[in-house]
């Protein structure tokens, strides 16, 4: 949201920044129950949960590391 803000604000069309940042969250989201819904059939939901747990914690420690070693 806050890129679309950002360049929408840089932009003199905002209708067609909205609508290609909208179009491009209902692609994503679309694409992303797909996946969901596919993986959720052949997976046990534990390591689904586990699995997401595990991704979120190393986007935390890569995030983290990036700020720490560009100071």
């Amino acid at each position: 949201m806050l890129a679309t803000i950002t360049i929408a604000s840089k932009q003199k069309s905002f209708a067609g920044v909205w609508i290609g940042s909208t179009l491009g969250m209902v692609i994503a989201d679309g694409l992303a129950i797909i996946v969901g819904r596919t993986l959720g059939k052949k997976l046990p939901g534990e390591l689904i949960r586990y699995g997401a747990a595990l991704i979120f914690l190393a986007s935390g420690v890569f995030t983290l590391a990036e700020a720490w070693l560009r100071r």
